[in-house]
């Protein structure tokens, strides 16, 4: 699996508590230079600080909010491709009826385990051999249609099989690359948390200049912005973390592919 650098080699509660020590530290920083700065150069303007200061924490909220809708679009989309997947394999198993034995059976076996394998490889440690194993079932029941086909080259019932299998085929292909490779990229995650590295060190470089003390809500602004980073990241680890796509869909189809017919 692809990954987005450092920050994917961290677990969730890792990249809360490295987000608040770096936040910290350049708030801290920012305030000591503020300080020493006030010690030294008692002139400096602060008004035009105030503006610039406003201005950088404009720019990290843009920069969160971009971020954030960038992976909470693929992770609607991985969602919404659970559902066409399932559809589509419950479209291929019903249409398993047009072909004919032995390839019918073999199908349909096929198609169950392939249906479970979906459901159960479903976390980090079994992905890798999960989809070997998809890959295996796919090419087995292609090799399958493909007989069927030269058997009936003229049969339209075989075609629409071929159509659907052809369709979850393509579906497994989209939900790889959506959940896999198309991950937030490392550049985006580092000039995220560059931009907000400097907007709150020109904070604390703000209350330093100010000869303010230091506030105990600028633990509630740490805390804030780094369970934001955490959602962030939980979005754009599909197979861990607390946010994960619903299967439902994928179980339904299981249980009735399972179901004895009429």
């Amino acid at each position: 699996m692809e990954d987005s650098g450092l920050l994917d080699r961290l677990p969730l509660w890792g990249v809360l508590v490295a987000t608040v020590a770096l936040i910290l530290l350049s708030i801290e920083a920012g305030y000591r230079l503020g300080s020493h700065r006030r010690r030294w150069s008692r002139n400096e303007d602060k008004s035009p600080l105030g503006e610039m200061v406003a201005a950088t924490l404009g720019l990290v909220a843009f920069m969160l909010a971009f971020t954030f809708g960038l992976a909470a679009s693929r992770f609607d989309v991985r969602r919404g491709l659970v559902l066409d997947e399932a559809n589509a394999i419950g479209t291929t198993y019903l249409r398993t009826a047009l072909i004919p034995e032995p390839h019918r059976s073999e199908a349909k076996k096929l198609l169950r385990e392939y249906v479970e394998l979906r459901v159960a490889s479903l976390s980090e440690e079994t992905i890798t051999e999960g989809l070997a194993r998809s890959r295996e079932l796919q090419d087995r029941l292609w090799s399958g249609a493909a007989a069927a086909a030269e058997k009936s080259p003229n049969s339209i019932a075989v075609g629409l099989f071929i159509q659907s299998l052809n369709e979850v085929i393509d579906l497994h292909a989209k939900r790889i690359a959506l959940g896999m490779r198309y991950r937030i990229p490392g550049v985006i995650w580092a000039a995220l948390y560059f931009v907000a590295c400097v907007g709150m060190a020109v904070m604390g470089y703000h209350s330093g200049l100010a000869g303010s003390g230091r506030s105990l809500a600028v633990l509630a602004v740490v805390l804030t912005f780094s369970a934001v980073m955490v959602l962030i990241a939980d979005l754009d680890r599909p197979h861990q973390g607390l946010l994960q796509v619903d299967q439902t869909a994928m179980i339904d189809l299981q249980r009735s592919v399972k179901a004895p017919g009429p």
